[in-house]
C-alpha cells in the first residue's frame, strides 16, 4: 500500500519554508505533506520536534530530510508510524556519529563551508559567500534572501551523535546532488552506500530542493510506492 503521509525535515542555516516547491508538488499528487520546524538548538529538541509532528499523522509516513536533517531523521525515524526514510543531500551518520564527527576529516580538495561562529556560541554561513556554496543554482534574489534569513545552528546540534540509526531497519532512498559544495557528492554517495539506499543523482546545489523540487518529489514518490 502507498504510503500517503510526508513528513518533511530541514537543515541547518535554513528553515522549513524552503520545502514549499517540493510541498506544491507533492500535495498536487494527493499527498498529506507536514514541514518541522525544528529549532536547531539540540539534536534531542529536533527530534521531539519531528516526533510530535509524527505522532499526530495517524498512519505511515515518508519521513525526509535535508543535509543536517539526515541526522534528525536517522534518530526520529525509528518512531513506528515511519515506513521509509529519505536523504536529500544529506547526512546519514551510523551510531556514535554526528554532523561534527562527519566533516572532521574532509577529502583533501573539498570545498570548505564558509562557517562563521557568531559571539554568542552559534554558527552561520558567511553572508557574502552563502550562495556560491549553499545555493549556487537558486535565483540570486532568492539565494540573498536566503543568506539574509539564516536559521543560527548551535554547536551543540552539530554535535549532536545518534545512538540507534533508523536506516539500519528501514529502507531508504538518497539523492546525490553532484554539483554540492557544503557535503561532497563522495561523500553522499559513500553514506548512501553504507544505509544501502536506493540512489538517484542529479545536478544541483545543496539547495537541490529548493531548485529542483520536481526531483525531490519524484525521489519521495517513490519511496512512498515502493518502501
Amino acid at each position: 500500500m502507498a504510503i500517503r503521509n510526508v513528513v518533511l525535515v530541514h537543515g541547518n542555516f535554513v528553515d522549513g519554508s524552503g520545502w514549499q516547491g517540493v510541498y506544491d508538488h507533492l500535495t498536487a499528487d494527493g499527498y498529506r505533506v507536514a514541514v518541522v520546524q525544528t529549532p536547531n538548538l539540540s539534536l534531542a529538541g529536533d527530534v521531539a520536534a519531528t516526533r510530535q509532528v509524527l505522532d499526530g499523522l495517524g498512519g505511515p509516513a515518508v519521513l525526509v530530510g535535508h543535509s543536517y536533517g539526515g541526522v534528525v531523521i536517522s534518530e526520529a525515524g525509528n518512531h513506528p508510524s515511519v515506513a521509509a526514510l529519505v536523504y536529500v543531500a544529506a547526512f546519514a551518520p551510523d551510531k556514535g556519529e554526528s554532523v561534527g564527527s562527519l566533516i572532521a576529516s574532509p577529502p583533501p580538495g573539498a570545498p570548505v563551508p564558509p562557517i562563521l561562529p557568531t559571539d554568542d556560541g552559534f554558527l552561520i554561513l558567511d553572508r557574502d559567500k552563502f550562495a556560491a556554496s549553499f545555493a549556487a543554482d537558486v535565483p540570486g534574489k532568492l539565494a540573498a534572501f536566503m543568506a539574509d534569513s539564516q536559521v543560527p545552528c548551535s554547536v551543540d546540534a552539530l554535535n549532536g551523535a545518534v545512538s540507534e540509526p533508523a536506516w539500519r531497519t528501514k529502507p531508504s532512498w538518497y539523492l546525490v546532488a553532484t554539483d554540492d559544495h557544503m557535503i561532497p557528492p563522495a561523500a553522499q554517495r559513500a553514506m548512501s552506500e553504507r544505509a544501502q539506499a536506493a540512489v538517484t543523482e542529479t545536478p544541483g546545489s545543496h539547495a537541490v530542493y529548493v531548485s529542483r523540487p520536481a526531483v525531490v518529489a519524484t525521489v519521495i514518490t517513490q519511496a512512498a510506492q515502493e518502501h
